[in-house]
């Protein structure tokens, strides 16, 4: 009798804490079980984290990234040396609602400030911007010195990537009494960009929020309406098989924008909006 409640007592304590007793293995080795296995058996909650395990935990966070697995294609209009190639800028191509020349030069600000120059420094503002949250971007132009791409490369290079997402930085050059910004986005044409007239809209619609919440420049006073404008003529649009909207962030020949445009900082608070509204879209 005495023999058998000492065995009980045993076969009790090894269910409580089979480690003590030394698991056997499916093999037929002696080994520990695991401390969960060992709960899940006995019915005895899993114990929680130590105090210094959730300090650890605590100390060193995984950094938020929102924006992970999302692709980003950035089209900073124009380039620096488009003005030097008229031979290559001026060249034809087909953006299927007519022929439209390779590139432009872009147009500057009364005192000589380029807008190639303009969208050049917000795009890589806004790349850096991206890349902390997790984005990966894409560029369409690796500098400010060279020429072009045409067009139609532009458009093709968002499509090969696959983007989640292209937008295309411009800056305006209407009249000096104009002022204010307005989102591009694309028509149905009976082409590519027809499944993504939809998305695009959304697309131009957060940034344009984002847009005019985070730089106060108002809405276009001269084209558009509610700073939207709808457009057939745009190869890079026409083509654009992902979701694609171009803006014209200000008018470089008006005094008041002009001014905001040419200000390093303000042109941090412009990429900032931007990546607002792609994020706003994308999440």
């Amino acid at each position: 009798m005495t023999s058998r409640a000492l065995a009980a007592g045993l076969l009790a304590l090894c269910g409580l804490g089979a480690t003590a007793c030394g698991a056997v293995s499916a093999s037929g080795a002696q080994g520990a079980a695991s401390p969960r296995a060992a709960d899940a058996k006995s019915g005895v909650p899993e114990r929680a984290p130590s105090t210094e395990v959730r300090a650890a935990a605590a100390a060193s966070p995984t950094p938020a990234e929102p924006l992970a697995g999302k692709v980003i294609v950035i089209d900073p209009g124009h380039n620096g040396g488009n003005y030097r190639h008229p031979e290559v800028v001026n060249k034809k191509v087909n953006v299927l609602t007519e022929w439209k020349p390779c590139d432009t030069t872009g147009t500057a600000t009364n005192d000589g400030y380029s807008e190639a120059a303009f969208t050049w420094d917000v795009a890589n503002r806004m790349v850096k911007l991206l890349k902390a949250k997790g984005a990966t971007v894409k560029l369409t132009r690796a500098d400010n010195s060279g020429v072009g791409p045409c067009i139609t490369q532009r458009a093709a290079i968002g499509n090969k990537a696959h983007a989640n997402a292209a937008i295309s930085v411009h800056a305006d050059g209407a009249p000096a009494s104009a002022r204010g910004f307005h989102v591009i986005m694309p028509k149905k044409i009976g082409g590519p960009v027809d499944p993504v007239v939809g998305k695009s809209a959304k697309l131009g619609l957060a940034l344009r929020d984002a847009y005019k919440s985070g730089t106060g420049i108002p809405y276009s006073t001269y084209i558009g309406k509610d700073a939207l404008d709808y457009r057939s003529d745009l190869g890079g649009l026409n083509l654009s098989t992902v979701p694609k909207v171009f803006i014209e962030t200000g008018n470089m020949r008006n005094p008041r924008d002009a001014a905001k445009l040419k200000d390093p900082s303000f042109r941090q608070r412009i990429a900032a909006s931007l990546v607002e509204g792609l994020e706003n879209y994308l999440t």
